[in-house]
């Protein structure tokens, strides 16, 4: 009994910490015992070296072939709400910022029409790389990677661009001076008695916070392709609607919670105090958010490589060589070889039956979307042929890519010149939307003096418009749940059409009210425009690629793309009428607003663009979608 006494005590204790040490010894000299010291170095590096991987072959890649759950389609979208939250700080504190640092309303404009400038020829380049991207890591993540760097850096030289700037050399403001701040567009007209203030030089200052400015704006808008068309390989088809909703879902949550972010005082905070300032406080929060989402998406599902997609491919050719005759070769291909985007497989003869491709009369080669089927240049030599394809370069280069962008089917065309419309009216909302609430709706003025009346009201009226643009992602978030099944019930083609009537409506009856209560109910209308410009066009363009259709006869029988085309390429091509839209609006609409005499022109500008965008709407090919 004492003995039994003292083991459960600290004698105990210590005898089991003893037994431990011993295992691990000799667990110890059975491992080094293992060692071939007699093999010299050679044979210890040998001995430590793991075993080679085997190769990849398409059964490691078997989560790209079953059906995403909510949590794990939320998951492979969450970069697209870094991307929101970094638009959110983008949209709130660039203007002012610019304007502090001595950029004028004159100049304001061409700072914004920098970004899409570069973009609109960069986007689809950029697109059809991907398309062709053999990095082992996939196609869209290395992409999606290097664009987030770019959104990084302007995020860091966004707030850091004046303070840069005085380590250049810029010189210090004066003393008991604050320079006058306003908004993107006025039509206010400053007032020419008010006595000139003394400004400083802020040469190097302006030219880090423009910098920041495009590398922010561009690089977030072109995320959203690669992100976009990551979601669409990952996925199969039958998740392709729910994905872009949740995909759309998780942008407009990360504007509300960026807005919000935002429009908290934390200069009164203790995180704000010492992060340095209400504006360093916001970016910085919005940075590290951004870095959480974007790494939370890329690694959450292995893309398959395109080496891996070729190679398959052709295994199958090769299969189906062998086991069909010469006669009906190519309805065997068909059948076999029908690919949803480079990514997933998929029987579409069994699932649509009423859109059953036909065979075209000349051409025995299906050009579709990535991978595409390597030449087969007889069958005598396709033996020879099997032995060497791993030398074999896919006839698909990068060139016919970018031929693609130029020459597209009228399908795509018709889908891109509706977002165009769709991207005008929305960011006629977005950029200039408190300017609109500051000057109409509450009648202030961002020229006039310091503490003027009319420059508290102009201010009031700022901050309650981002109160509307909180409510516009709020309701895009919302209408994103539910779009799905109104496409379920209404087809696609009333509810694209409709979704864009529905927002002219709303901007056209903001317009004629100027109420702040209209400021806030129709704002919910631009959550509608938001989430169909999101979904609409991608989904289309998916269905366009999963089909390998963008034709059809009178008839409605379906035509077989007879050109290259790769699933990156057009959503690129789609997602790039956003520049295209920011451009033209860059250069048209401060001398609308300047010959109208009021900002409510931009609202009307808005509800008309929207009327287009309906009526393009009309011409697209729903393929019964």
């Amino acid at each position: 009994m004492d003995k039994l006494h003292d083991y459960q005590g600290i004698t105990g204790r210590m005898h089991g910490v003893r037994d431990k040490i011993s295992e691990k010894w000799s667990e110890f000299k059975e491992w080094k015992n293992e060692i071939p010291t007699n093999q010299g170095i050679g044979g210890v590096v040998a001995h430590f070296r793991k075993p080679p991987k085997l190769e990849r072959s398409l059964e490691d890649y078997s989560h790209v072939y079953r059906q995403k759950t909510r949590g794990e389609l939320v998951r492979i979208s969450a970069a697209v709400m870094g991307i929101e939250f970094s638009y959110a700080a983008e949209t709130a504190f660039v203007s002012p910022t610019l304007l502090k640092i001595g950029v004028d309303h004159q100049h304001m404009t061409l700072v914004w029409a920098l970004s899409p400038l570069v973009g609109f020829f960069v986007t689809p380049i950029l697109g059809s790389v991907s398309d062709r991207c053999r990095y082992k890591f996939g196609r869209r993540r290395p992409f999606i990677l290097l664009l987030s760097i770019g959104v990084f850096l302007g995020l860091l030289l966004v707030p850091n661009g004046e303070d840069m700037g005085y380590a250049f050399g810029d010189p210090r403001p004066l003393p008991n001076h604050t320079a006058p701040l306003g908004h993107r567009v006025t039509a206010k007209v400053a007032n020419e008695t008010a006595p000139a203030v003394p400004t400083s030089s802020h040469c190097w200052g302006i030219f880090f916070t423009i910098l920041g400015t495009v590398l922010l704006d561009f690089d977030a808008d072109a995320c959203q392709s690669p992100a976009r068309a990551y979601l669409l390989d990952v996925t199969i088809p039958e998740d392709h609607a729910r994905g872009l909703s949740t995909f759309t879902i998780m942008a407009g949550l990360g504007g509300f919670m960026g807005y919000g972010l935002g429009g908290i005082n934390w200069d009164a905070t203790s995180i704000g105090v010492a992060l340095g300032g209400h504006l360093h406080a916001t970016f910085t929060l919005i940075t590290i958010i951004f870095i959480i989402c974007v790494s939370y998406t890329v690694t959450s599902f292995k893309e398959i490589p395109l080496y891996l997609l070729e190679r398959d491919e052709y295994q199958n050719i090769q299969r189906t060589q062998q086991e069909a005759k010469p006669d009906n070769e190519y309805e065997k291909i068909t059948g076999e070889e029908c690919t949803s985007y480079g990514a997933v497989a998929t029987e579409i003869a069994e699932r649509h039956d009423d859109l059953i491709l036909k065979p075209l009369p000349v051409d025995t080669k299906r050009h579709g979307s990535v991978p595409m089927i390597p030449e087969i240049s007889s069958p005598g030599s396709y033996d020879n042929d099997i032995q060497e394809s791993q030398n074999i370069e896919t006839r698909v280069t990068l060139s016919e890519y970018l031929m693609s962008i130029v020459y597209m089917p009228h399908s795509v065309r018709m889908v891109c010149l509706t977002n165009l419309f769709c991207w005008m009216a929305h960011v006629c909302y977005s950029l200039y939307f408190t300017d609109f609430v500051g000057e109409a709706v509450y009648g202030g003025n961002p020229q006039a003096p310091e503490g003027s009346v009319e420059r508290e009201l102009y201010e009031s009226g700022v901050r309650f418009g981002c109160w509307g643009m909180s409510m516009y992602s709020l309701s895009c978030a919302c209408y994103s749940l539910i779009i799905e099944k109104l496409i379920e019930l209404y087809k696609a083609r009333k509810v694209y059409i409709y979704g864009l009537l529905f927002y002219s409506c709303g901007m056209m009856m903001m317009a004629l009210t100027k109420h702040p209560a209209g400021v806030i109910i129709f704002s919910w209308t631009a959550g509608v425009m938001y989430s169909t410009l999101f979904t609409m066009p991608y989904l289309l363009i998916a269905r366009y690629h999963a089909l390998s259709t963008f034709a059809v006869t009178t008839n409605g029988e379906t035509i077989q793309s007879g050109g290259v085309r790769g699933l990156g390429t057009d959503v690129a091509i789609v997602s790039s009428m956003v520049f295209l839209a920011q451009f033209l609006l860059s250069c048209c609409l401060g001398t609308i607003v300047s010959l109208s005499g009021t900002t409510t022109a931009v609202v009307f500008v808005a509800s008309t663009l929207a009327a287009c965008g309906a009526l393009s709407a009309t011409q697209v090919m729903y393929l019964d979608l």
